[in-house]
Order: C-alpha cells, then structure tokens, then sequence
C-alpha cells in the first residue's frame, strides 16, 4: 500500500488526536483528487469503528441504506440490520453500537463526501449536530468529516448557522503538492525524472497527486502530458468540468471567472473582472471569488502601498490554465501533439507565465533561499502604468520586508543558464529607479532572479542582480 508523502503537519495532528482527552469534530477540505480521504486511512487505518462514503446525486433511501450496510459491516452483524426511517433514528444506532464497544482506543468515526450524504430535506445535518452535540461531544472520540464541495463545507460546516455553529474543532485545507512533495511521491512510484521535467509536469498539472499518479516510469515529460492531456483516454482531456461541477454547487460562475482570468497573464483587478463577466459588483462575485480562492483555484495579490480594492486576481491552478490555453480547442488526439504544440510561441508565453505561477506558490523557498525565513514579509505585487516618458510595467512579486529592506523578483524560465543583455539590464534599473520614486520607499531594493538553470556572469549582471534563485532551491 502506497504511504502518506509529505502532509507532514496533518499527519501529526491527526495522529496526536487519538491521543488527547477531549472529542474532536475535524472538517478536511480541499478540490477533488488531492488525497483527503488516502490520508484518513493512511493514517487512522487500525481506528476507525464506523465509516461511509456519500453517494453522489443520491436519495435519502439510497443513502440511509449505505449507512445500514455500512453499520452492519463494522458491527459484524451476521443479519444485515434493518435501514433506519430516518437520520435522527440511524444516529441513535450509531450511538448504540459506539457504546458497546469494550475497547479503551480512542473511536473514530469517518463520514467522506459529507455533502453528498445530505440530500434535500433529508435533515441530515440537523440530525448529525443533534448526534454531536448530545453524544459525541462528550464520548472522547475522533469525528472526521471531507467533502469536495467547497461552497457547501463553508456554507453549511465551518460557517454553519445551526447546530453545528462554532462546533469544530480544527479545520483542515489540504493543499496540493509542493515540488518537493511531487519529487518525494514520483520517486516513492520508481518515476525517476530531473528537476526540470518536473517542473514541466508541474506547470501542466500542478501537485495534485491524482493526476501525478498516472505518470509513467521511463517516459519524458513531454511524452507523459502527451498521454495523460491529449490522448481521448488521458485522465485530465475532460477533468475541467468535472473538478467544478464536483466543487461548487453551480459551478457556471466559477467556471465564468476561471476563464476570465485566463485572458490576461497578469491579472485583473475586482473591476476589470466586472467589465469582462456578466457580474455585478455585488455579493455574488465576492462569494465566487473567495470560494475559488479558498479552493486554491485563484490568488488575489495586494499591490504595493496601494488599496485592497485594487488587489490582482489571478489564475494559479496549473491543470486550469494549462487545460484553456491548449487542451480545450485542441482538436488533436494524435501521437506527438504536445511536441508539435510545444515549438510554437504560444508555449513559450504560457511557460513563462506557469513559471511565475509556480514561484509565487513556492515563495517560501524563496525566502529561504534567500536567508530571510525568519523575518516578517508581506508579499505583493506592483504596477506602474507609464507615462509619456517611461513605459508601464508590473512587478509580479515583491517582498516587502522587516528589515527595510525589498526583493524585487524577475521569473524567468529557460532551457539553459540566462544571460542578462544590456537592454534588460537597463530595463531592470529603471523598474528598481521607478519602484523607488512611485511608492515613495525609503527601503533598500534587492533585485532578485528567479530562473532555471541560473544566471551566466558578465558586464551587465555584475553589480546589479543581488541573489540568484535556481529551480534546486525551489524543491
């Protein structure tokens, strides 16, 4: 059985828990195919006493029957027990067999898929806070809930109104893998790739270890998202809408502002998203957004010394963005249709582009690479739109610092070392000269760049790029 990578800190806790005095009431959430329910049973494969998966799109009878099937399994029933009439008598059962139960181990209860379980006007909910608050509460146990469905956890779990109001007792957001982790589980697979074809995978799939599960041994990385992105069979040519559709209740908004984004490299502020969707500025969109953000879809980064309202939404998902700039009106299914995508322009901007993506999701190796871990940052980005003099331009990411001090990041990605010619050396001095005057800092400016292979000394890099970041420093 494969094992748990990384998620180190869930790991702990989770395992910390069968341990403590008090019961516990955990939510996990996070988008489809990340890995919430492999950790639960990874990691409470001996402790669990009762679970059940929801049936998607099923009804009331069909889910109180996969709750008795599943009471009879763990209860080891010789008779499958009777379906209860409802959810109120089914908890009772619950209760009932939980007590019987000799063994001093802490219990642990596991309900994955949540949302599906609570069909309409199933009283699933208020039956499952009674159950809590009247019982569980108060029987030192472990109860953990997942469900993919973003919108519904928020609105009816971890901002619940009801009887689960302020009830949980930890909130867990499991994110998708970091580089390292997806080096970490590639090799734990006998795939065998270099930092570099990683990081290609990566760009088109991001850490989702689903998706990273069906990379073959022995083939590039280019032949890998070939079969997996554009083949009929491949996994991830028609996973778009079904990710939404599994994530948020009426995925056509979301899906909306996902392709929105999509135009435009750099981002849009709140208003140009208003100007190029069918959103008002309303509550509408500020739900839509927050559920995309909250679900690692999106990234909204506050422009330096300037007003929230003015923050930059920006597309961060790779498989989303990767799947709208080729996948989508690709007609193709031929062997070699990335290679032969790949060699055009359109590849090289979207690279460029995913790379950024990837280092603003990786900042935290950033900052370690450049010594400043343990100093307070706030990160952001920054935009200057010119005038008749100088040309606009925006700083993707700037690290703004405790120590009075800035790091001003150029992304580059490239097949080999980089060499800095005199035209982007001047350009850089100006953005540093420019950064200075139009925010009005009195803080040193490091330039910092962030590139593959790193950055080939001469003329017109020597005294001008402080810290060189590599891809090694990014895993």
């Amino acid at each position: 059985m494969d094992k748990v990578i990384g998620r180190n800190y869930e790991k702990d806790f989770l395992t910390k828990k069968l341990s403590s005095n008090e019961s516990e009431l955990i939510a996990i959430i996070g988008r489809r195919r990340i890995g919430k329910t492999f950790l639960v049973r990874q990691t409470y494969a001996n402790h669990i006493n009762f679970d059940m998966v929801g049936l998607q799109n099923g009804t009331l009878h069909e889910q109180l029957q996969i709750f008795a099937s599943r009471l009879t399994e763990c209860t080891q029933s010789k008779m499958p027990l009777q379906k209860p009439k409802n959810w109120i008598e089914a908890f009772e059962q619950l209760a009932a067999y939980l007590n019987s139960i000799k063994s001093k181990k802490k219990k642990v209860l596991f309900f994955d898929e949540f949302p599906w379980i609570s069909t309409a006007k199933s009283g699933f909910v208020e039956a499952f806070a009674h159950f809590w608050n009247s019982w569980a509460s108060n029987a030192n146990i472990v109860v953990i809930i997942c469900g993919s469905s973003a919108s519904w956890m928020f609105n009816n779990v971890i901002n619940a109104k009801g009887g689960l109001h302020n009830r949980l007792t930890k909130l867990i957001k499991l994110e998708p893998f970091t580089l390292s982790e997806t080096h970490e589980y590639l090799k734990s697979r006998k795939v065998n790739l270099d930092k570099y074809q990683i990081v290609q995978l990566y760009m088109a799939m991001g850490g989702v270890p689903h998706y990273l599960k069906e990379i073959q041994a022995g083939f590039s990385a280019t032949q890998n998202i070939d079969t997996i992105c554009f083949s009929k069979t491949g996994l991830l040519n028609n996973e778009y809408k079904n990710l939404y559709a599994a994530l948020f209740d009426h995925p056509e908004k979301h899906l909306e502002i996902i392709e929105v984004l999509a135009k435009k490299w750099k981002g849009f502020t709140r208003n140009e998203i208003i100007e190029h969707s069918s959103f008002s500025n309303g509550g509408a969109l500020t739900k839509t957004l927050n559920e995309l953000e909250k679900s690692s879809f999106i990234t909204s980064y506050a422009p330096f010394n300037k007003k929230k309202r003015e923050s930059l939404y920006r597309l961060t998902d790779e498989y989303s963005l990767f799947y709208l700039k080729f996948i989508k009106n690709n007609t193709s299914t031929k062997k070699g249709t990335w290679l032969q995508l790949s060699q055009k322009q359109t590849y090289k901007s979207w690279s460029g582009y995913a790379f950024e993506s990837l280092c603003l999701n990786h900042v935290n190796k950033i900052k370690e690479k450049l010594g400043i871990s343990g100093i307070y940052t706030q990160e952001g980005s920054f935009s200057y739109k010119g005038d008749s003099v100088n040309k606009g331009f925006q700083i993707d990411l700037l690290i703004d610092r405790e120590d009075k001090t800035m790091n001003l990041c150029e992304m580059k990605f490239y097949a080999s070392e980089f060499t800095l010619n005199k035209q982007y050396a001047d350009a850089l001095r100006k953005k540093r000269e420019l950064l200075k005057i139009e925010s009005k800092t009195k803080k040193h400016i490091f330039i910092t760049l962030i590139t593959t292979y790193g950055l080939i000394q001469n003329q017109h890099s020597l005294g001008l790029v402080d810290h060189i970041v590599t891809l090694e420093h990014l895993f």
